[in-house]
Order: structure tokens, then C-alpha cells, then sequence
């Protein structure tokens, strides 16, 4: 078992040293949903909801929260992104929104947790401008599928 890069060898919390590491092109896909009920997404399809434009304002908060993923996760590397890109569809057969974000960078390090909190965001914020006529909608399935970059090369979920 690999040992955790986090922790230093007498088990503290520590920021990882990238500095020695080359740049090169990363990505990484992230997947989650936030599942409904029917009503709710058919609110979200019609633009009905009072709070406004439902799936672009999430898209925007994904994008946001992305830029912002170091300022959230304590020992994250602040990194200079490239781009962010987070795509939202209403699945009717689920009664969901699918969310996916993709975060791209050129650097030392990685863009996984970026695109992590991206799609958890705009999850979050569906829950928020919603909650008022569903408070029992379930955020779910929030996960890499993809990345790409770096010493550990190309991993796709299976």
C-alpha cells in the first residue's frame, strides 16, 4: 500500500513539496448528481424556480468554486487553471441533474480535487435555489472519471 502523501513520517499533517516536479498538462473528469423529484426537475426544465436560472447559476458556482478550491481544502496547492467547464443535464428516467466537471491546468500538480469540489458545488447550489420546494433532493455519486497528467500518466474509472 502506497503511504499517504499528506502526512510526514511522524504522522502531521504536511502540504506536499511539488517544487521538484515538472510541469506538465493536466486534466481531470468528475462526475456526481443530485437527484429530485419529479416536480422539482420539471421546475428546473421550465426555469420556473423563483430564485431564477437554476442550471446556469450552478454552472457558474462550479466554475467559481473551482477557482477557489485551495482557499477550501487546507493543503490543496493553489494552481493557475487553464479551464474549468461544468455541463449540467436534466436526466427525466432518474429524476436527477447530472453534473460534470472537467479542470484543466499546466503545472506540478494535479487538478482532481478542483474538479471534485466543482461538481460538488454546483450540486450544492441546485440544493440550495430548490430547497424551498424539496428538501429531500440527495447529492450523489461525486467522483473522478477521469485524469490525466503527471507521473502517474492517464487513470479512467472503469
Amino acid at each position: 500500500m502506497t503511504k499517504l502523501t499528506h502526512l510526514d513520517d511522524s504522522g502531521a499533517a504536511r502540504m506536499v513539496d511539488v517544487s521538484a516536479k515538472p510541469d506538465t498538462r493536466r486534466v481531470a473528469v468528475t462526475a456526481g448528481s443530485i437527484h429530485m423529484r419529479p416536480e422539482t426537475l420539471e421546475l428546473i426544465a421550465k426555469g420556473a424556480s423563483k430564485k431564477g436560472d437554476v442550471l446556469g447559476i450552478a454552472r457558474i458556482a462550479g466554475i467559481q468554486a473551482a477557482k477557489r478550491t485551495s482557499e477550501l481544502i487546507p493543503l490543496c496547492h493553489p494552481l493557475m487553471l487553464s479551464k474549468v467547464d461544468v455541463e449540467l443535464e436534466l436526466n427525466y428516467e432518474k429524476n436527477c441533474v447530472d453534473i460534470r466537471c472537467t479542470a484543466k491546468t499546466t503545472g506540478p500538480t494535479g487538478v482532481e480535487m478542483e474538479a471534485l469540489t466543482g461538481v460538488t458545488v454546483a450540486a450544492l447550489t441546485i440544493y440550495d435555489m430548490c430547497k424551498a420546494v424539496d428538501r429531500g433532493m440527495q447529492i450523489n455519486q461525486v467522483r473522478l472519471v477521469e485524469k490525466a497528467g503527471g507521473k502517474s500518466g492517464h487513470w479512467k474509472a472503469e
